[in-house]
């Protein structure tokens, strides 16, 4: 069985990954689940997928907008390319998808199961239940367009899905982990969470036991017709239920609207930690993580919010916007994705893995060390305020191979030595372009 194990509401953002990213993530979102499943195994990756904060932070830290509806989509879509050549390794399984792709999640099930031996028939029910619980006993507003199926070849699984709201422009994902329920009906959600959208129906609250039984009576004795004509008769009377007891804090994710990343998005303690990590723990302890050609400080900075995404605890993970900082993002918010960066560490894990899966785990615990540097630094480390890190990022983002949809990063304008400084600051020939802070 399973249970719901968080949700999120997010804007609703349109367009496409363009192909330079999204070959990227499937990449990166690869290397980093064998890494993970490598330390804790296939069923703390499940659990990881079904923690909401978690699974935006592991969108963010690939390159994609980082508080957008478009997170959900991009991620489910690069495991399942990236897992499927890998699936008979790690043991794990992608279905379903977008749109048509989601339909196919049934048959999908099935052939997974005949291939790894668990109950493929039975997960598919499983399936289309959990679809059907979010769309019909939870009727919150929110249609489903997105169903993620992630299977484990022992039968464990997750689930995530996606819904829209039109009218609010916004999407709610909801997360499913087969872990700890019992029913499919009664309290099956360990959350339901998120802006206030008006009085919702909520079947699965086990305080509606009553109902769904009232309801199968009613059935059985007036039958579907008498139904309708009972309910038309009270139409419209006034409906005075005493008011529920007071449901416990459960875990949510709602994010902002605005775009860009700011810095109340972002715990700067932990990035400065990050930063001082990698900056002073990286040339002393990571020989031979160092040894990878091409990798230099910018991108040990990337490694370690991309350790903290494979190794942290659920509680870091509370401001997701913080691991934007590895890779930028694709429309420019935080700063242009750097290419260079983003290569190299994907160059970094993937030979990592490689060496590990030959019996050397040095270079995948450098990895881990470079975390824990970064959790013992982050209390008294001390470096830019978030303005400044995001300024000189972006103004080093063409020599980082910067790319966004709008292209590549052009090279920073060079100041008008002929410009003469004004008597209050100084010469005005230091223009940037639009959006381009800090240059």
């Amino acid at each position: 069985m399973g249970r719901r194990a968080g949700s999120a509401d997010l804007p609703l953002h349109g367009g496409r990954v363009p192909a330079w990213l999204g070959q990227r993530m499937t990449k990166l979102g690869a290397v980093i689940t064998e890494a993970i499943v490598h330390h804790y195994g296939r069923e703390e990756y499940l659990r990881r997928l079904a923690h909401p904060f978690w699974f935006q932070s592991f969108g963010a830290v690939m390159g994609m907008d980082w508080h957008s509806s478009g997170i959900t989509t991009s991620v489910i879509g690069a495991l399942k390319r990236g897992l499927g050549p890998l699936q008979n390794e790690l043991g794990l399984t992608v279905c379903g998808g977008r749109g048509a792709q989601s339909r196919k999640t049934p048959d999908e099930l099935l052939a997974a199961g005949q291939r790894a031996g668990f109950d493929g028939a039975a997960l598919a029910a499983a399936s289309r239940l959990v679809a059907k619980v979010d769309s019909a006993a939870v009727q919150d507003g929110f249609d489903l367009y997105l169903h993620g199926f992630i299977v484990a070849d022992d039968g464990q699984w997750v689930v995530v899905q996606q819904g829209m709201n039109g009218d609010s422009k916004l999407a709610r994902r909801y997360h499913w982990l087969s872990e700890g329920l019992n029913s499919f009906v009664d309290a099956p959600h360990a959350a339901i969470d998120g802006r206030g959208q008006g009085e919702i129906v909520n079947l699965t609250d086990h305080r509606a036991a009553a109902s769904r039984l009232g309801q199968i009576d009613l059935l059985k004795d007036m039958g579907p017709d008498g139904i309708v004509r009972e309910a038309a008769a009270l139409a419209g009377l006034p409906a005075t239920p005493p008011p529920p007891p007071e449901a416990p804090l459960l875990p949510h994710l709602v994010m902002p609207e605005h775009h860009d990343v700011r810095p109340k998005d972002v715990i700067m303690r932990r990035l400065h930690g990050a930063l001082a990590a990698a900056a002073e723990s990286g040339p002393k302890d990571f020989q031979d993580l160092l040894m990878v050609p091409g990798v230099g400080a910018r991108t040990v900075r990337s490694l370690a919010l991309v350790a903290e995404v494979i190794h942290g605890a659920p509680c870091r993970f509370a401001d997701p916007a913080r691991f934007s900082l590895a890779h930028g993002g694709k429309d420019r918010h935080p700063y242009p994705v750097p290419l260079k960066v983003y290569d190299e560490t994907i160059g970094v894990l993937k030979s990592a893995m490689n060496k590990a899966k030959l019996g050397n785990d040095e270079r995948l615990e450098a990895i881990r060390r470079l975390d824990d540097a970064t959790r013992r630094m982050e209390r008294d480390a001390r470096g830019p305020d978030f303005d400044a890190f995001v300024a000189d990022e972006r103004k080093r983002s063409h020599d980082y191979g910067g790319m966004s949809v709008f292209g590549p990063e052009p090279p920073p304008e060079e100041p008008d030595l002929f410009a003469t400084a004004g008597p209050s600051g100084p010469a005005s020939g230091f223009g940037g372009g639009q959006g381009r802070s800090g240059r």
